[in-house]
């Protein structure tokens, strides 16, 4: 019991982590004039300190049970690219004028169906599939298209609603900005989210992988996971701002922002990994985050924009996101019942990886 309920708190902690990521990650992206790699440094930064500093810290000093391993270290150190392009994916469709408010949501309902496929592929668990389950990813995805269909209206601030001697003045002013703020590149918007979906996608099974491989370690994978973040978001960036005149600047309130928005995804990676630990699998583990996740952000943007006009198909697709995610647990593949007969075979193998 103790188990199941440590499964469902970790599951939470990912789900809210990853739910205010998008939100907390534009307001630093806006902070710093638009900057797209200034933002992703400091997501880089946070992810060294949570995910690669404290679990090196805390490994040197208590231990933990597993080893390290190459495969192991091979596919966290993948899932942790995979992170990293995703992170990136998001700050560039936001850079081409995306918003948390659909962004999100797209990626979080496309994400668990690439991550179940690739899933069911590595186990052969497709004869394990029933039709509710499919059903269940199917509610996912209606209900995260729904959200994004029926998004709130965007308002522009509303600056002109003083009237005084400088309305003229201010209407110059709302006009210029207007004009000087680009349009929603809608191609370039769904490209990077469909990136980031992929690369979210992949990125369970490929943790799930690394951290067996690594007989069950919990610290060992998430530095993994951190040192590709630093190596993709940290390294490369500053390496092309030295060759590259970016627009945008560091600012101390975008610099806050963008860890605080690497922090939360820090967070919600090592939610994921102890969930594993305490016998969660891919196959749920993931669509229940991805599927809470855009709730989350949803309700996040909505207070950070002041916005809360919502058409009640809105709230239908939430509850449909949550209604999949639920099904999509209960009714998850299970591994093959046959496993236990090769508890011989593997004992016999023991000696020699000693």
């Amino acid at each position: 019991m103790k188990g199941f309920v440590a499964l469902l708190l970790f599951i939470v902690l990912a789900m809210v982590s990853w739910g205010v990521y998008g939100p907390v990650l534009s307001i630093g992206k806006e902070d710093m004039h638009g900057s797209a790699l200034r933002p992703f440094i400091c997501v880089g930064l946070a992810y060294f300190l949570i995910a690669v500093l404290t679990p090196g810290i805390l490994l040197r000093m208590n231990g933990e049970n597993g080893h390290w391993s190459s495969f192991g270290i091979f596919w966290s150190l993948a899932a942790g690219a995979a992170g990293a392009v995703g992170a990136l994916g998001i700050i560039l469709a936001f850079a081409f004028r995306g918003s948390p408010v659909y962004v999100m949501p797209l990626v979080f309902g496309c994400a668990p169906v690439v991550n179940t496929f690739l899933t069911m592929y590595w186990g052969k668990l497709y004869k394990q599939v029933s039709p509710i389950f499919i059903a269940g990813l199917i509610l996912v995805v209606v209900g995260a298209v729904t959200v994004l269909t029926f998004r709130p209206a965007h308002h522009a601030p509303a600056a002109q609603a003083v009237v005084s001697d400088n309305t003229v003045v201010g209407d110059a002013e709302t006009k210029v900005a207007a004009a000087i703020r680009p349009e929603v590149n809608w191609l370039m918007v769904i490209l990077f989210t469909a990136m980031t979906a992929l690369s979210w996608g992949v990125y369970g099974p490929m943790l799930h992988r690394g951290q067996m491989a690594m007989a069950g370690s919990r610290l060992r994978p998430l530095i993994c996971v951190g040192l590709s973040y630093f190596l993709i978001a940290v390294i490369v960036p500053s390496l092309l701002l030295t060759q590259w005149n970016e627009p945008g600047e560091f600012t101390f309130s975008g610099t806050i922002w963008s860890l605080a928005g690497g922090a939360a995804g820090a967070l919600g990676a090592l939610g994921i990994i102890m969930a594993f630990n305490f016998g969660g699998k891919p196959i749920f583990v993931m669509p229940l985050v991805f599927g809470g996740a855009p709730v989350i952000n949803t309700f996040v943007s909505l207070i950070q924009t002041g916005n809360y006009d919502l058409h009640p198909f809105f709230y239908a697709g939430l509850i449909v996101v949550v209604a999949g995610a639920v099904t999509v647990l209960i009714f998850a593949p299970k591994s093959a019942p046959h496993a236990a007969p090769h508890a011989d075979a593997k004992s016999a193998h023991e000696p020699a990886r000693a």
